[in-house]
């Protein structure tokens, strides 16, 4: 069932107790309807006019897309805090309903909205000691779903960019500010690429790895909120509409196609080179450029015979999954990229094989699968030994390969034709921004 949260209508709050909550009076308004707020940009309009970015034609962003984001910042968790007008409030899941606690004093409802009236942003945390660096720019909605507690953060996209870029590539420094506007462009496009791509839970996008890393400002620096202020509003499109920006740590000098994926693939996502003049890796500074591996014949069948069903591994029979032995594991064929396209597990009940990326689940060990699908097996003295190049994917963008491009003087459009060839630079620009540059055109 689809459950939007914009279409809901919410019941008025239910008061546990027959004191008054002892809360700022803010909080015991009558609850919002729907959640489509105009998240206040905590970022200076003036300072993100189209007229930054030079070679590039301005065009007014569609109306569905002139809209904040909302992302999942926490789905299906028990309790979460918040400082509220000066006081922690603790909220917790209470069946159909959310719990809000401060001091002695509770309600219960099934969702809240809170924003701050002068744009300043929002301490939630899972954990009290973490309350002092949580930042979430915006509106940030708690919902009762299933038995559990969600937080939903409405938040301009320009501070989500500001949110996400520092943990997707990492703050770096001065001389790689073109990576930094690399993946503010790549992230940006992701975003509203998949604007209601979850709204069968109400929500655009998730705050971590199912989608892009989202922490609200905590780990914004000047640097990083420099990349997003001097790309503002630019976009990567092919024929139109938005390219499927994927990206990935370390390619180990070879990018993959969406096969890696059992997907057909995109003309702008292809299998390339991402090597030097010298013939290196671009990335050759990540620590993944090479990467081992071992696990013991024992641990091996026990992983294996756990991972089989999250892996998708394709059993020869019905008896095959009831193995005790692994006699050989071997590589039966692989993608353009290098990566695995087949691999084969024979056994002393017969055989199974596992396809492409999934590869990496079967040898999930302590909550970690492998760093990626381009590795080689051997086995030795009782052991099996998997050895290993790159981090992710392999799709799209390389991002140890953008930091040293950049730092090799490499501009943010060379970097992303590159990763993603045949794609055309847009910058669109919000209404709210379009309005204010107008205005001072005219004034002036």
């Amino acid at each position: 069932m689809v459950c939007c949260i914009a279409c809901t209508v919410l019941a008025e709050p239910q008061a546990v107790s027959e004191n008054d909550f002892d809360l700022p009076e803010e909080f015991e308004k009558e609850e919002i309807v729907d959640f489509t707020p105009i998240a206040t940009p905590t970022t200076a309009v003036d300072e993100i006019t189209p007229e930054k970015t030079a070679g590039l034609q301005a065009k007014e962003i569609p109306q569905e897309l002139d809209r904040p984001i909302r992302v999942g910042i926490f789905i299906g968790v028990k309790e979460l805090y918040l400082l509220w007008g000066g006081e922690k409030v603790k909220i917790t899941a209470a069946g159909k309903n959310i719990k809000i606690q401060s001091g002695n004093k509770s309600m219960e409802m099934k969702s809240r909205e809170f924003q701050n009236e002068d744009g300043s942003c929002l301490a939630v945390a899972q954990e009290p000691k973490a309350l002092g660096r949580a930042c979430y720019p915006g509106v940030v909605l708690f919902r009762a779903n299933d038995g559990k507690l969600d937080a939903i953060n409405a938040v301009d996209v320009e501070d989500y960019l500001r949110g996400s870029v520092p943990y997707e590539i990492g703050k770096l420094d001065a001389e790689r500010i073109e990576a930094l506007k690399a993946q503010a462009i790549a992230a940006r496009t992701y975003a509203y690429k998949h604007f209601n791509s979850r709204e069968a839970m109400g929500f655009d996008v998730y705050a971590d790895v199912k989608d892009q890393v989202y922490k609200g400002l905590e780990g914004a620096t000047a640097l990083t909120d420099t990349a997003v202020r001097a790309t503002a509003g630019i976009v990567m499109t092919y024929n139109g509409e938005f390219i499927t920006a994927y990206y990935h740590s370390t390619c180990a000098g070879k990018t993959e196609t969406l096969a890696t994926w059992n997907r057909p693939n995109l003309p702008y996502l292809q299998s390339k080179p991402d090597l030097r003049p010298d013939g290196s890796a671009w990335c050759g500074e990540s620590s993944y450029m090479k990467w081992q591996r071992r696990f013991t014949d024992k641990e091996i069948v026990s992983l294996f015979k756990k991972n089989a069903k999250e892996a998708k591994a394709i059993f020869s029979s019905s008896a095959a999954a009831d193995f005790t032995k692994i006699k050989s594991i071997s590589i039966v064929d692989t993608l353009a990229g290098g990566r695995i396209l087949t691999l084969r597990v024979d056994t002393d009940k017969g055989n199974f094989k596992v396809l492409t990326d999934k590869t990496r689940w079967l040898f999930k060990k302590a909550g970690a699968i492998l760093p990626s699908s381009l590795f080689s097996v051997k086995h030795e003295n009782q052991e099996w030994i998997v050895a290993g190049k790159g981090f992710g994917h392999g799709v799209g963008m390389c991002q140890m390969g953008v930091r040293a491009r950049a730092q090799a003087g490499q501009k943010f459009p060379e970097i992303l034709n590159h990763y993603y060839p045949g794609i055309t630079l847009e910058q669109y620009i919000r209404t709210q921004i379009a309005d204010h540059a107008k205005a001072e055109s005219e004034s002036n």
